[in-house]
């Protein structure tokens, strides 16, 4: 898959029919213009997806003495060590706790501030010491997730993002079409060793590599947009599905982000797909329960650890234990338990999920990189780093062999769209489908036969033909 131009080669260089040379050059030019608006959304989303998949290794490192202990022989209970986090940071209203992922690792309570904004407090479960607090939306991995998802400017962000995800399926589509078109081309200019012919065939290469995993990534980062993914998730709720499973069993949410390996509608929610069952609430009966008493009720349910609480929110609020099945989706559950009782209320699993939240669940956890394993981090870790380098080489062709005085130097062709219905049908289903790039779409159509072919030095500076 290239990116951004091809070499700028005389018409007689690619030797193919004039309507083969025709659609070449076509899909070159949309490869062109579709790059300008993906190329810096891709370096973001690559560069933070990147940071994301390694915050288990980064975040401890750079936060070593808040996050990481020395491991003991007798832990602490977390009944206890709720009780110094919230005795050390009184202001603090903790909705949720995390078990340490490994033996040198802290307890993590999560709670808000008066002021709205999060913290994290770091418990030594073999000594119970209050180790201090992180924000975790100020952490490089808080900031990379908040970058990845909205740029940090909200709706605006979300609509860039989004529209960068829709061109970068047109990209990477194009960029196929070039690489297999133009190989023949390619080939004999590298065995020419022609200028600039080992960066094209090598872009050419690791384009074709990663365009799989690129649309991969982006068709599973859909539904977390804000347009695409809102829309399609109030059509599936009016039909009696959901993207997304929304609990409203727990009347408290996790509000870390420094780690996004719950199941994606925790962030906000915890998972609850049947929404005309009973909202499940807690019975004084006289004794209390705990934060160990719901851990140990979770266990005997056969949750994956670590796992999650959310802490009852006032009188009636149970107690969510959340089970992570950080690599396979299929196992994720939830179980409410009584907080005076201490029985399990109610449990939710995988298997109640509304059937597009199963999918949607199981592609999240693919393109969260931890679906497959070590095997599924490390090949998305490559498809990030391979996205920057396209996002680099595709810039630098361009750069290199741009003629100068000739404005953008963009390729010279038209789709011949009129005399081809399906690439007419084509254009006109993705629009349906996504309605950022359908009117994202028709705009750049609109500029393209009417504006910039009617204006003398624009048509020049963009190489408009026709």
């Amino acid at each position: 898959m290239s990116s951004l131009t091809e070499e700028h080669d005389p018409p007689v260089a690619v030797r193919t029919r004039s309507g083969q040379q025709g659609w070449f050059r076509a899909f070159w030019r949309w490869h062109f213009y579709a790059a300008f608006l993906v190329v810096p959304v891709l370096t973001v989303l690559a560069g933070t997806g990147a940071i994301y998949l390694l915050r288990f290794q980064i975040e401890p490192m750079l936060h070593a003495k808040v996050m990481t202990v020395q491991p003991g022989s007798t832990e602490v209970p977390y009944a206890a060590q709720l009780t110094f986090a919230r005795q050390a940071y009184p202001a603090l209203s903790i909705s949720s706790l995390t078990e340490p992922g490994a033996p040198d690792r802290a307890t993590r309570f999560s709670g808000t501030l008066p002021d709205g904004s999060t913290r994290d407090v770091f418990v030594n479960q073999w000594t119970g010491q209050v180790l201090g607090t992180l924000n975790p939306d100020t952490t490089l991995s808080g900031a990379a997730i908040r970058l990845h998802g909205d740029l940090m400017a909200g709706p605006v962000g979300d609509f860039v993002m989004e529209l960068g995800a829709c061109w970068a399926i047109v990209m990477a589509v194009t960029g196929y079409l070039i690489f297999l078109k133009g190989r023949r081309a390619r080939l004999r200019r590298l065995a020419a060793r022609a200028k600039g012919s080992a960066l094209r065939n090598r872009h050419g290469w690791i384009g074709a590599t990663t365009g799989v995993g690129l649309l991969l990534l982006v068709v599973t980062g859909l539904p977390w947009t804000g347009i695409w993914g809102k829309q399609v998730q109030e059509w599936t709720s009016a039909h009696g599905s959901g993207l997304w499973s929304a609990d409203p069993g727990a009347l408290s949410n996790p509000t870390s982000t420094l780690d996004e390996s719950l199941p994606h509608s925790h962030r906000t929610d915890v998972p609850w797909g049947l929404g005309k069952d009973q909202v499940p609430t807690s019975t004084d009966d006289g004794s209390v329960a705990n934060v160990d008493t719901a851990l140990l009720v979770g266990a005997q349910e056969g949750l994956r650890h670590p796992v999650t609480v959310a802490l009852p929110d006032g009188k009636a609020g149970a107690f969510s234990v959340i089970g992570y099945a950080f690599h396979n989706p299929g196992q994720e559950k939830t179980v409410h338990v009584d907080q005076y009782g201490g029985r399990a209320i109610s449990t939710y699993g995988y298997q109640d999920y509304p059937k597009l939240a199963k999918a949607v669940s199981q592609g999240i956890a693919l393109h969260e990189g931890r679906r497959f394993g070590v095997v599924n981090f490390w090949i998305s870790l490559a498809f990030c780093a391979g996205v920057l380098v396209l996002c680099v080489t595709g810039p630098t062709m361009w750069w290199r062999r741009r003629p100068s005085g000739s404005g953008l130097a963009a390729p010279r062709g038209r789709l011949p769209v009129r005399q081809t219905c399906w690439v007419a049908v084509l254009l006109v289903a993705l629009g349906l489908f996504l309605p950022v790039f359908g009117a994202s779409l028709i705009l750049v159509l609109l500029l393209d036969q009417v504006l910039l072919r009617r204006v003398a030095r624009l048509r020049q500076t963009f190489a408009v033909t026709g």
